[in-house]
């Protein structure tokens, strides 16, 4: 990335990766938003995970700030109808053991404050901002559903292992001077690349479900996917600092997923990222899971089809969820001469 001007660190320094425009600052909290819900190769891969926070903690003027693993698995559905876990034991690694709560306590044995929040725990309460007096962890709910895309918006705000406070829209709390620091949080967005049943394909975009609360607002923000409603989530909350695709093992079955076993999956070894969460969802859907789809003999691809327009189709809902991000002003395009994504080849084994 660096080579072509992003730099990952933020620091007064200028190198290859690194650079006063870098996105990660040494003191930052970091959320690394992964999907939970499911075991296997429905999960994000851990050892990607464990790569992304080595990286981190690496930063040249040393790493003193915070990292939570975290996703809302909505309590329901996934591999045990139950939700999500951030300890299954079938995980979607090298080691099948290594489970998101195993790669932060080997961190957090070093030093670094590194834990993980399951969001499952907190996704039936529903609270106030800690600036209106509520320090509960749970859920911050709208009033009204959103004009153009109809969904109800809602994101979690907790304490860490580590007492820090969190509000996922306004930033990191501090309860002394009862005031907001919104640049200090970052969220790096780091989705499994599958087919959905429902909606076509599950990358970036559509990863933005693991923020929101499904069950307090009566399933409305999975039924606003199609409407483009996970851009109006990305805009009214906060929109990831950092996307990097795992598409390490990849489902792409045409509507196979969301959950995925190891016989089903299949390796394409790539590891792809991009500030454009919906650029890189468009670029991988066609790049990867089609070209993938397509060696495996199937023939009907529209509904992994990014250029596929038809309504409620994955382009159709992918597009409106752009439209979201544009009119707030935030840069996205599913325009090839224009995508900016970042590739690299997944070691094997």
């Amino acid at each position: 990335m660096g080579e072509r001007g992003l730099k990952f660190y933020k620091s007064e320094r200028v190198g290859d990766t690194m650079g006063p425009d870098g996105l990660i600052a040494s003191d930052d909290v970091i959320i690394i938003k992964v999907n939970s819900q499911w075991d296997e190769r429905g999960g994000t891969n851990t050892d990607l995970v464990k790569a992304l926070i080595k990286a981190i903690v690496s930063h040249p003027d040393g790493f003193v700030g915070e990292i939570v693993i975290a996703d809302n698995g909505q309590a329901q559905y996934g591999s045990r109808g139950t939700g999500g876990s951030l300890n299954w034991e079938r995980n979607n690694a090298e080691d099948p053991s290594q489970s998101m709560e195993k790669v932060a306590q080997a961190f957090a044995s070093q030093g670094y404050r590194v834990s993980t929040y399951l969001w499952d725990t907190i996704t039936l309460k529903r609270v106030r901002e800690y600036l209106d007096g509520d320090v509960e962890d749970g859920y911050v709910v709208y009033d009204k559903p959103d004009p153009e895309t109809g969904v109800v918006v809602s994101y979690p705000k907790f304490r860490t292992k580590y007492g820090t406070y969190i509000s996922f829209k306004l930033g990191v709390w501090d309860p002394t001077t009862r005031t907001y620091n919104s640049s200090k949080l970052k969220v790096i967005n780091v989705p499994v690349l599958k087919t959905h049943a429902i909606y076509g394909v599950t990358a970036c975009v559509k990863h933005y479900m693991g923020v929101v609360s499904d069950r307090l607002t009566n399933h409305n923000p999975h039924n606003s996917v199609g409407t483009g409603g996970m851009g109006t989530v990305m805009v009214e909350t906060r929109m990831p600092t950092l996307n990097v695709l795992d598409a390490i093992w990849i489902n792409p079955h045409p509507r196979g997923g969301p959950a995925t076993s190891y016989e089903e999956a299949v390796r394409a070894n790539i590891i792809a990222a991009s500030t454009d969460p919906v650029a890189l969802d468009y670029w991988a859907a066609k790049y990867i899971l089609m070209q993938a789809a397509s060696k495996l003999g199937y023939r009907d691809l529209s509904s992994m089809d990014p250029d596929n327009t038809s309504p409620r189709s994955f382009g159709s809902w992918l597009r409106l969820s752009m439209e979201e991000l544009l009119k707030a002003g935030i840069f996205s395009t599913v325009d090839e001469d224009r995508i900016a994504v970042y590739v690299v080849r997944a070691p094997e084994g």
